[in-house]
């Protein structure tokens, strides 16, 4: 890529559960071209979570401040006060670098994204093996009471309808295999001018 070319952004979405994170890690250890785009969202840490590596933890005052502010590129309520967003700097940061951006977006910003980079993003949709599968995962996370597990799955049932608006499906049955054809996608996408 020519130093003075911005990066192209490969956007990774899915509905919750579906794995998009472990891929998307897998693929930061072995693609250093790559560069995550760190979100920022109203949510609390989790144990293990480092604020600015996995996410800009803000409060719901700050967040809706830098909405005002039109610091977002795209930004969302996607539960009661649940605030998700890409901060613009971080994006244009990473380009400049003349690495390419990763996101790790739910699917109405992975979509959001898509409609404003056009030809200079790849949208891959995450593909669970099944709705079973999916369950299964959130329960695992163990992150979760039974109400808010339900809420997630009703709204991970519903986005999984989304796939066809993707430029991308990968399925993601075999982690090791779904990091293979999501990197193969992704360096054909990179190579092409």
């Amino acid at each position: 890529m020519h130093p003075n070319t911005p990066g192209k952004l490969i956007i990774f979405s899915a509905p919750s559960g579906a794995g998009k994170t472990s891929i998307v890690h897998r693929l930061m250890h072995e693609m250093p071209n790559l560069a995550f785009s760190v979100s920022a969202c109203t949510r609390e840490q989790r144990p293990g979570e480092v604020h600015g590596k996995d996410y800009y933890f803000m409060t719901i005052e700050e967040f809706k401040q830098k909405a005002a502010n039109n610091e977002f590129v795209e930004w969302e309520e996607v539960y009661t006060n649940g605030f998700y967003g890409t901060l613009r700097s971080e994006i244009e940061n990473i380009r400049n670098s003349g690495r390419h951006v990763l996101f790790d977006v739910d699917v109405e910003g992975g979509l959001s994204l898509k409609s404003i980079y056009g030809d200079d993003a790849l949208a891959i949709f995450v593909m669970p093996p099944s709705v079973e599968v999916l369950e299964t995962r959130l329960r695992g996370r163990g992150t979760e009471n039974e109400e808010s597990l339900q809420k997630r799955l009703k709204k991970a049932i519903k986005e999984l309808d989304y796939y066809s608006k993707f430029d991308v499906v990968v399925l993601n049955d075999v982690l090791a295999d779904a990091v293979v054809e999501a990197r193969e996608k992704i360096n054909e996408f990179i190579r092409t001018p």
